[in-house]
């Protein structure tokens, strides 16, 4: 039997498209000076990768999902990791992790969920705006956001094989991965392999990977060992002492119960001394309670591109930073990693 160990440190579906592309520059993270004979998820090229903006259209619901693609530099063909924002997001969110994937060598793809994007709450009052995002947050969006993942899978296939279009066999998506955050983890749970009331799944066989930040357990029906005892790819799950949610009840306690309900075989857990809900986005959030830590973006970047090397390039060195003693180094005293 597997057990954990921690340190506590300190559906296809037929589409039809349009896109549009507007590039830019997206500003890489400073490289570390790593040894060359060591592994440093942390260490990128002087190079700055570029992003490009497109949108996919799902006939089948007439539906227009805005994507932000982050190209790496190298010329050869690329994993992908695709990214699902949280609640009020857009695409252009997270940037610090699209902006860092890409330039380690992956086709980084953060997708906008109409009806739970920042569309909820522009234009709308102040006074009206959590009243918005509490209705955005129920189970139309969450349905429309599952729905989004394999419709973009498809469509990223067939530019893929599409000439003169600017990810033209650039992508590897029999390596491919989906991560997100809050609302989008949960949207990464249901395609990643969680298991929902009436044996009903959302699960793509096309994800090979998963990394959660905020994830939480079934509020109600499923038991969170019925709900992630099946989870049988790789999960890396992400989230803080201090992170909890004003819309969606989740707490600190809901996070923390889905680790342990996971089967062991390449499951990880980072909890962040003091990180609250905004930790995992670009910026502080309304009603943040105390400063950002500067270190725990650091660790993210670190944990979660050591995770894709591993899963998603099959890099033994990757795989041994994970379950050895170097994760620590990126850490501070009161985080706490462990791995099964």
């Amino acid at each position: 039997m597997s057990t954990a160990t921690e340190r506590r440190l300190a559906p296809n579906l037929p589409v039809r498209f349009i896109y549009t592309i507007t590039l830019g520059v997206a500003c890489a993270v400073p490289a570390t000076g790593r040894a060359a004979e060591r592994y440093d998820p942390l260490t990128v090229p002087d190079a700055q990768p570029a992003w490009t903006d497109m949108t996919v259209r799902d006939a089948t619901r007439d539906r227009d999902i805005p994507l932000r693609v982050y190209l790496p530099n190298a010329g050869a063909t690329a994993p992908v990791v695709l990214f699902s924002h949280g609640l009020g997001g857009a695409r252009d969110g997270r940037a610090y992790l699209g902006n860092h994937w890409a330039a380690r060598g992956y086709v980084a793809v953060v997708l906008q969920h109409p009806g739970s994007d920042d569309g909820v709450w522009k234009n709308v009052p102040p006074r009206q705006r959590m009243a918005a995002m509490r209705e955005a947050a129920g189970p139309d969006n969450f349905m429309l956001r599952v729905r989004d993942v394999p419709a973009v899978l498809d469509q990223l296939a067939s530019f893929n094989k599409t000439k003169d279009h600017v990810l033209f066999q650039g992508m590897d998506l029999a390596r491919a991965g989906l991560s997100g955050h809050s609302f989008g983890a949960l949207t990464t749970q249901a395609v990643g392999g969680q298991r929902f009331r009436r044996g009903h799944g959302f699960t793509d066989p096309r994800i090979k990977a998963a990394v959660l930040m905020s994830p939480s357990s079934p509020r109600q029906g499923a038991t969170p060992e019925q709900a992630f005892g099946v989870v049988t790819i790789p999960w890396m799950l992400l989230t803080g002492t201090n992170d909890t949610s004003p819309i969606g009840g989740a707490d600190v306690a809901s996070r923390l119960t889905v680790f342990p309900a996971l089967p062991p075989g390449s499951k990880y857990e980072l909890v962040l001394d003091g990180a609250e809900h905004s930790a995992f986005t670009d910026r502080a959030l309304p009603g943040d309670r105390q400063q950002r830590n500067p270190n725990h973006h650091k660790a993210i970047l670190a944990v979660t591109t050591a995770f894709w090397d591993a899963y998603l390039r099959d890099d033994p060195a990757a795989r041994q930073w994970l379950s050895g003693d170097a994760v620590p180094d990126v850490l501070e005293e009161r985080d706490r990693w462990q791995t099964k």
